[in-house]
């Protein structure tokens, strides 16, 4: 993957499958209490705010989003969901870092997310850097949503606050690849997820 230019753009094994009813029950039924990081639109069946508004959703709008539904998280969300770690190497500087956060169908079982394993999940980033997985390659790959690198919540004009991102030294077929090669699939600054049944 070329390096995104964040700050010049911008101005972004399998979940238990008898695990994954247990959080869709789980879901918050009120919107988020502070601000909303992800927003998971399309196939879901769990909204919690209002459907796309031009002005209040002003960075969706010139991103050319629009939607009837929508699941909001907040950091304090996606924080309460059970957390994995995973150790891949960074094409950022070589070394192993430590990044955890919830498995990604994990986040998408609360927003009610209706999903076969063909269904195709668009990551967003605030930057408007855009990749589609399906979800078998999410499972196989255990994608997660990490919200922390290194014991550090992310932040805002680095990696995070939220990236999609697996470990690919554990994926043979990635890991026999170079570096910047590996993570093309990984937007940092991951904002917008839509389900697309």
């Amino acid at each position: 993957m070329q390096k995104r230019q964040f700050l010049s753009s911008a101005a972004a094994a399998a979940a238990s499958t008898a695990l994954l009813p247990a959080l869709a029950q789980a879901a918050p039924k009120a919107a988020a209490s502070g601000p909303a990081l992800l927003t998971v639109t399309g196939a879901i069946g769990k909204p919690n705010r209002p459907a796309f508004d031009a002005v209040r959703d002003q960075m969706m709008h010139k991103q050319k989003l629009s939607f009837t539904q929508a699941h909001a998280f907040d950091f304090a969300a996606i924080a309460a969901l059970p957390a994995q770690t995973i150790k891949p190497t960074l094409e950022y500087d070589g070394k192993v870092h430590t990044l955890r956060g919830p498995l990604l169908l994990d986040v998408l079982a609360v927003a009610g997310a209706k999903l076969g394993e063909n269904t195709k999940l668009l990551l967003r980033a605030v930057d408007g850097y855009a990749v589609g997985i399906t979800v078998a390659q999410a499972r196989a790959q255990r994608f997660i949503v990490a919200t922390h690198l290194d014991g550090q919540a992310m932040a805002l004009g680095g990696l995070g606050p939220l990236w999609a991102i697996y470990d690919a030294d554990k994926v043979a077929e990635m890991a026999a690849r170079a570096l910047p090669e590996r993570f093309g699939s990984c937007p940092w600054a991951l904002y917008h997820i839509d389900v697309q049944a």
